[in-house]
């Protein structure tokens, strides 16, 4: 823990030191199992490994399985044994668990053969990843590269200083020159660019393009929106007024429709009357005959001015009923237009 204290302290040291320079202190740093879970060669051998890993622990459990089983074997057996027979067996049981726990040491253990592997496998990499880390550091004049895996506690770390990717194209275009069989195909890894040149102003000014074009199409998108939502009002207001309309029209068609029905039923009854009562007939014959001409005549004139009394009565109901609803669908029609008249146009936004 002091080593580590010295060595944050030598290093803000050396920072605030140089920060007094022309030129600031470049730092960078990686991920070194990032790194790992992008290297196809290690991650095959890693599932190699994984795989006599878990050989190696199906066997121990096995053997203990067996172990467990000859012991619950000597116990039933216990009463049938001798002392020194009991006993005899008991020490060969403990001696067969006492290899398997130095197997399971000499597989797993700190000086064992899954450590000694990781080690051969980690070793190569490791070797890659520092070369590449050199190249890097002097090619970009980085001053610290650091390892955010290591135990250098990193409380911060800002992407643009992850040089992780970098380390990742350099390893490959090492692999792929040493897996080259051609001439070309060794030029054509020679050319590969590993360290692209960063251009850190022309970064910032894609940057601000990209966030003004975002911010433009958001705003063309929330005023298509509105549009939208304008028009589907103006729609539905418009549906609503023909539905209403024609809903008055087709009230006003039944009312003359019932008023013609009884009109026609009214006459209808009156010359089933006269035709299916004989003694009414035969009366009003008589009564008829009783009268002279010209009360009969006085008698059909004021039948028929009331007959066009009530046929002028209804015709002027009628006609009011149909002035109102004319009168109502175009107040309705002038409260649309003066609404949809005060409602901004898109252009105006």
């Amino acid at each position: 823990m002091k080593y580590k204290v010295l060595f944050l302290v030598t290093v803000l040291g050396l920072m605030s030191f140089v920060s007094n320079a022309q030129r600031g202190v470049r730092i960078g740093y990686i991920d070194t199992e990032y790194i790992l879970q992008n290297i196809p060669e290690y991650q095959q051998a890693t599932s190699q490994l994984e795989q006599k890993v878990q050989q190696w622990k199906t066997e121990i459990e096995q053997r203990l399985s067996a172990v467990d089983q000859k012991k619950k074997q000597l116990e039933n057996e216990s009463v049938l044994l001798t002392k020194e027979l009991y006993e005899e067996r008991l020490e060969d049981i403990k001696y067969e668990e006492a290899e398997i726990l130095d197997y399971q040491q000499k597989r797993f253990g700190p000086s064992g053969d899954l450590m000694i592997q990781k080690q051969q496998l980690m070793q190569p990499i490791q070797d890659q990843i520092f070369a590449a880390v050199q190249e890097i550091a002097a090619n970009k004049k980085y001053d610290f590269i650091f390892d955010k895996s290591a135990d250098v506690v990193m409380l911060y770390s800002a992407e643009r200083f992850d040089i992780s990717e970098l380390i990742i194209r350099s390893i490959t275009r090492s692999s792929k020159r040493t897996q080259a069989k051609s001439r070309s195909e060794r030029k054509e890894a020679d050319k590969e660019e590993v360290v692209p040149v960063i251009n850190e102003e022309l970064d910032e000014r894609q940057k601000a393009l990209e966030d003004k074009k975002s911010e433009r199409e958001k705003a063309i998108a929330q005023r298509q929106d509105e549009q939208q939502r304008r028009r589907d009002s103006l729609k539905n207001a418009a549906a609503e007024r023909r539905q209403k309309i024609l809903d008055d029209r087709a009230k006003a068609k039944a009312e003359r429709d019932s008023i013609n029905g009884a009109n026609r039923s009214g006459s209808q009854d009156t010359t089933a009357v006269k035709k299916t009562d004989p003694k009414a007939e035969s009366k009003n014959s008589g009564d008829s005959s009783e009268k002279t001409p010209a009360q009969i005549a006085e008698e059909k004139r004021q039948q028929k001015l009331k007959d066009r009394e009530a046929r002028q009565k209804a015709l002027d109901e009628k006609r009011k009923k149909i002035l109102e609803d004319r009168k109502k669908a175009k107040e309705e029609r002038e409260a649309q237009k003066k609404s949809s008249d005060s409602i901004p146009k898109d252009d105006d936004n």
